[in-house]
């Protein structure tokens, strides 16, 4: 960092040297000829809608492996409550019941904790009750599907969880914004005084659309919160069957939990 500051520091005095002494030897002009202010704000225009694309595009990249990731953990815990109907009575009941108080914690109380980019502990309750069953099948061919199963519902979880924090740090889209109101105003003294109606509405146009990037980055950047979020609609589909199955193995047996995911009392 202190090298990219220290080069730009000497590239801007080299180049207020070469105007003062080079200039004279190589541009046969009158010194108070050269670019206007609105020259240098084509430029900045120009790089501000870079900026904002770039990281518009991260920001929904990030949002797309959220997004995977949710339905790729939803389809894990589906494929290990459908795996458990090949265990034992009882162990199959563990895991199926288990599987709807996991999807409940999820949906509940994890999502709208995601929203802050943070995570919940109630999932981690019923995910480790899932270890302790495996350990009663261990060394039965469905053991290791088990196990794969409920791997790739930890992986797609931990992604899921990665993908709830900023992918763009607060430097930068306070970057973004000094940027924005850096072009808005350049843009502004470059704008006749009078007859200037169509350039103010320009002006204004070009405002709404910059702030308006700025402001769909900063809502895509937090994919479980704001306006543009993702629902649980897979882990809750996923819940429903599961439910389903578990009543089916067992008409008169309650769950573990409450509709939050807790472990009933």
């Amino acid at each position: 960092m202190v090298l990219v500051v220290v080069v730009a520091l000497l590239a801007l005095l080299a180049g207020l040297a070469a105007n003062r002494w080079l200039r004279p030897r190589l541009v046969n002009a009158d010194d108070d000829e050269g670019m206007a202010v609105k020259d240098l704000v084509g430029p900045l225009l120009t790089m501000t809608v870079l900026l904002l694309s770039f990281v518009l595009v991260t920001a929904n990249g990030s949002y797309g492996r959220a997004e995977v990731a949710s339905r790729g953990e939803a389809r894990a815990l589906d494929q290990l409550v459908e795996t458990a109907e090949y265990a034992p009575a009882a162990e199959r009941t563990r895991i199926q019941a288990g599987a709807v108080c996991y999807a409940r914690a999820v949906r509940v109380q994890e999502w709208s904790a995601m929203s802050d980019g943070n995570g919940s502990a109630a999932p981690s309750v019923w995910s480790t009750g899932f270890r302790d069953t495996f350990e009663n099948l261990a060394g039965q061919p469905v053991f290791g599907m088990l196990v794969a199963a409920d791997n790739r519902r930890s992986d797609e979880r931990e992604e899921r969880l990665t993908q709830a924090t900023s992918s763009i740090p607060s430097t930068i889209f306070w970057f973004l914004l000094a940027t924005l109101v850096i072009t808005v105003t350049a843009l502004g003294i470059c704008l006749p005084r009078r007859n200037n109606r169509g350039q103010i509405v320009t002006l204004v146009v070009i405002t709404c659309l910059l702030t308006t990037a700025l402001v769909i980055i900063r809502d895509v950047d937090r994919p479980f919160g704001g306006v543009i979020n993702i629902p649980p609609t897979a882990i809750a589909d996923t819940e429903r069957q599961a439910h389903r199955d578990f009543t089916a193995n067992n008409p008169t047996a309650a769950l573990p939990c409450d509709d939050n995911g807790d472990r009933a009392t």
